[in-house]
């Protein structure tokens, strides 16, 4: 794997969790490419085994551990699992999250039509329960996920690192989607007070925030069945000043620059936007 930077992990032990989807997977290659031991944690483990399997055919180590982030005693399994293979946790990368559907409206802006037009969804139409899903799919899933596998670096004296990911969501709320929004303004929240409350510990804890990257859980919002962008990609290009969507390698250098002690020892508490000039932009 070509990285834009190295540091050396040998030794260290990584947890990814969400780690067979498009962007942790990445994050899964690097940090063994650093020497990482791995544990690709993720509720579909089918596709975290094709992920450390790929990593083992590249020379890394790597297992595939599944977990579900929403219920801590499969938090505690998994654990259970990674400590007997690899030992105790240095390195947590919170990357399970996401949207649904249920916490979706069908439009942007609010309208009359809406409320009598039984096959558009509408503010008013979301159900609480489709809207703790998501919360809880963002910032529960860390809070357990943190609770689980943080314990043993706090004990050990050694330190470690912790890394959230957060969406430039959490800056600028988009049209559409309130409880992602909503949801990724409180990753970045918690990575702050997790960053002070763990400071004393030796602890870093960072987040990075993407801006517009395609991955399996938006590219049907992104592109149509031919491959052609929707009306929704064409807003995002117009908002994002280099005209494009990031690629998940693009995430690499951010990532590896936060859990590096020597470039970014004295750095925590961060949510590092990436996002190709999204966040700079004014419209104008």
């Amino acid at each position: 794997m070509k990285l834009p930077f190295q540091i050396d992990l040998t030794g260290k032990v990584a947890v990814v969790t969400g780690g067979g989807g498009v962007l942790c997977s990445e994050f899964s290659h690097a940090l063994a490419a650093c020497g990482a031991r791995v544990a690709v944690l993720d509720l579909n483990l089918e596709a975290a085994e094709k992920v450390a399997e790929a990593i083992r055919k590249e020379g890394g180590a790597a297992i595939a551990v599944k977990a579900n982030c929403l219920d801590k005693d499969s938090l505690l399994q998994a654990k259970a699992e990674v400590d007997r293979t690899y030992g105790a946790c240095d390195i947590l990368i919170n990357g399970a999250g996401g949207n649904n559907p249920r916490a979706t409206t069908d439009n942007e802006y609010f309208d009359m039509e809406t409320l009598t037009d039984d096959a558009k969804k509408s503010f008013f139409d979301l159900t609480a329960d489709g809207i703790r899903f998501v919360f809880d799919l963002n910032v529960t899933a860390a809070f357990l996920t943190t609770q689980v596998f943080a314990l043993d670096m706090a004990k050990s004296g050694k330190g470690g690192n912790i890394l959230n990911i957060s969406s430039m969501n959490a800056y600028r709320p988009l049209t559409k989607i309130p409880a992602y929004s909503a949801a990724k303004a409180a990753v970045s929240n918690f990575t702050q007070w997790l960053a002070v409350h763990f400071a004393g510990a030796g602890i870093r804890v960072n987040a990075i925030a993407p801006g517009f990257f395609v991955t399996n859980q938006n590219r049907a919002l992104l592109f149509r069945e031919d491959g052609t962008p929707t009306p929704r990609t064409d807003k995002i290009l117009a908002g994002t000043p280099m005209r494009r969507f990031g690629e998940s390698c693009e995430l690499l250098g951010a990532l590896l620059y936060l859990l590096s002690d020597a470039a970014a020892g004295f750095v925590t508490g961060v949510v590092l936007p990436v996002d190709g000039g999204f966040a700079a932009y004014s419209g104008v």
